[in-house]
């Protein structure tokens, strides 16, 4: 019987290319000659922090990350952003949280999405991560792309550990 397992995180990897990408855009960019504009990544915290001068150096900073991270396949679903606050020294900062995991509201709707998906699949949730199992690869690959392009579930999904 041919699995695979349903993940919720982000690849890191690609994140700190984008981030890096991002700041080679910015630092190009004439708008932000001379400017103190940054985009970092605190890994313990699982946040994404931009600091800029003004509110419109924060959103263009939002835009340009956006742009770097569809280039890499990173999904902004499951990302909470934070509004654009004052953090003195006239600077301002946006935040943007990073979800991981399975949460029990996040657990139901991917089972009730199986379901209610028609494929012929089962499915068990252990440490972390979605177990989904069926005879046929192609179910398996259609559950997947059903899943992640539901409009429903608000994570950032991808399959690991493929068997056949």
């Amino acid at each position: 019987m041919a699995s695979f397992d349903l993940v919720s995180k982000v690849n890191e990897m690609e994140l700190a290319n984008a981030i890096g990408n991002s700041m080679k855009v910015v630092n190009g960019r004439f708008d932000f000659k001379g400017s103190d504009a940054s985009i970092e990544y605190k890994e313990k915290e699982k946040v994404i922090e931009m600091r800029a001068e003004d509110e419109t150096k924060v959103r263009t900073l939002l835009d340009i990350l956006r742009t770097n991270m569809g280039k890499r396949g990173i999904s902004f679903k499951g990302m909470k952003e934070s509004k654009i606050e004052p953090t003195g020294n006239r600077m301002y900062k946006m935040t943007l949280t990073l979800s991981a995991g399975f949460d029990k509201d996040a657990q139901k709707t991917v089972n009730r999405l199986i379901k209610e998906s028609g494929f012929k699949v089962k499915s068990q949730y252990m440490d972390e991560k979605f177990r989904i199992e069926s005879k046929s690869i192609d179910d398996l690959q259609g559950i997947f792309q059903f899943l992640k392009n539901s409009d429903d579930l608000d994570l950032q999904i991808s399959m690991e550990n493929m068997k056949r």
